[in-house]
This record gives C-alpha cells, structure tokens and sequence, in this order.
C-alpha cells in the first residue's frame, strides 16, 4: 500500500496550528500526500477526535480525499498483544497495551512508514518501522 500512517500528534499539530510543530508537521503531510494516501485507524481518529464537539467537525477537517480510515487488521492487533507483554516484562506499569502500539503494529503489518514526531516507543517496540520525523 502506498502512503503513510500519520500520527495523531501530527494532525493536531496542524489542526491547532501548533507554535512550535505546525510548519513540521504540516510539510511532512503535504510531503507524504504528494506521494499517496495519508492513513489513519480508529485509534488516531479517536485521539484527534477529543477536540471536536460533533462527529462532523472532525469529518471536514479530515476529507477522505486526503486522510484515509482504516481498520486495524486482526494481525497488527495480536502483534500489538505481543508487544505489551514485551513492555509489561521490561517492567512497564500499564495494564492495558497502549494506543502507540496498535498504530505501530498497524504500521508495520501494512507496511507503511509512520508519520510521528512521537518516536521513543515506535523505536523501542517497532524498529523495523520506518519513522517519518523531524530531522530525518
């Protein structure tokens, strides 16, 4: 699949027009669109979603023209299984996998470079994703 997954601190960078990360982020995604679909999971969309009151603000900011929904395939979900419990005996505390690792999963099984500038956790856990970051 051509593309990319965007991290949802990326879209809010754009969204909120962040002081320090809007030119970044908003160069990353024109950058990663001019080569095909930008991609986001339910995951994403909920976290983005927080700052909108109705379901259709969200929708005009994220036209399916430019920003894609796709489900989480049910492999990059046992993946992303796998790798809580790789965090849990590394002595992490949370007891439920954390949303960084469904979208890694994601990002891995579908073969797509990541979006982010949130990287500490996608290197730890997903390194053979390729990561779309500042400086890169």
């Amino acid at each position: 699949m051509n593309g990319a997954m965007v991290d949802s601190c990326v879209l809010l960078d754009v969204l909120t027009e962040d002081p320090v990360w809007f030119a970044w982020s908003s160069e990353a995604l024109t950058a990663r669109a001019d080569r095909g679909l930008l991609v986001i999971n339910s995951i994403i969309y909920a976290e983005v979603s927080i700052g909108f009151e109705r379901i259709e603000d969200l929708e005009a900011v994220l036209p399916e023209r430019f920003v894609v929904l796709r489900p989480i395939p049910r492999e990059a979900a046992f993946l992303a299984g796998k790798v809580f419990l790789q965090y849990r005996r590394r002595g992490g505390t949370r007891t439920a996998p954390l949303p960084d690792f469904l979208i890694g999963a994601h990002a891995l099984v579908a073969n797509m470079p990541l979006v982010t500038r949130d990287t500490a956790r996608f290197r730890t856990y997903f390194p053979n994703v390729e990561l779309i970051e500042p400086d890169s």
